[in-house]
């Protein structure tokens, strides 16, 4: 095996996005008075999960952009008709408090570091450029990355071969050099792995069955500190899989 690159997803797998989506969807319910219409703070939450779920698979479809999915977020949530000026100053006062819960996973910078001399590194993520690029910069790591793609411009998204292949091709590599690390078992693990990468699927939580590994393909590891032994690094910084 010789792989040559690295290919990141953002959300949930270098970045914690789910947390800081919690901390800043829970901050600013409280701040417009919407938690009264909940029986628990985690009830609420779990709607806005729920809601953001099913607007992202109708933006994976191709059934709305980037900024519709977001203002669908926000009219279903509310559950009534808004403009869109209304849904976008309302998802943005979100966002303010979104943004300040940004962090990275713990074991991102020690895997970076320790694949920086061996293997080249870019992103693919489901996401827009706009938001993206700058969230790597906030984040303190774009320079890591020698290419950053997203979907909404490149007008296909994972789990689409089409999507990793324009990823390859940025590197100037075939797929079979390229390794992509996602925390989705289908749209990140399956994905890859049928688009002839090698893929790896990061379960932090151990929530998924054995069955989703069997019908994904791809490695499964619950920390990034295992990642390098996988691709066969010379470096000190793998570990064994917890999952055996």
């Amino acid at each position: 095996m010789d792989i040559r690159a690295v290919v990141w997803d953002i959300d949930d797998t270098i970045f914690d996005y789910a947390a800081a989506d919690r901390a800043g969807m829970r901050e600013h319910l409280a701040a417009e008075g919407l938690l009264d219409g909940y029986e628990s703070v985690e009830q609420a939450l779990a709607r806005w999960r729920e809601v953001t779920d099913q607007q992202w698979l109708r933006f994976s479809a191709g059934e709305t952009d980037w900024e519709g999915q977001r203002r669908e977020r926000v009219r279903v949530f509310l559950g009534r008709p808004l403009t869109d000026t209304e849904a976008d100053d309302w998802f943005q006062r979100y966002v303010a408090y979104y943004e300040a819960a940004w962090a990275l996973f713990p074991d991102v910078l020690p895997v970076l570091d320790a694949l920086a001399a061996s293997h080249r590194h870019a992103v693919l993520s489901n996401s827009s450029l706009h938001v993206q690029d700058r969230k790597l910069r906030v984040l303190g790591v774009h320079n890591r990355f020698e290419a950053v793609l997203c979907a909404a411009e490149l007008g296909v998204s994972k789990p689409a071969a089409e999507a990793f292949h324009a990823a390859c091709d940025a590197l100037g590599l075939p797929p079979h050099q390229v390794a992509y690390v996602g925390d989705h078992p289908e749209i990140d693990g399956r994905g890859a792995a049928e688009a002839g990468l090698l893929s790896v699927w990061i379960d932090r939580d151990g929530a998924h069955t054995a069955t989703a590994v069997a019908s994904t393909g791809p490695h499964r590891i619950a920390s990034l500190a295992e990642l390098p032994a996988i691709l066969g690094a010379d470096t000190r910084f793998g570990v064994p899989s917890t999952f055996g």
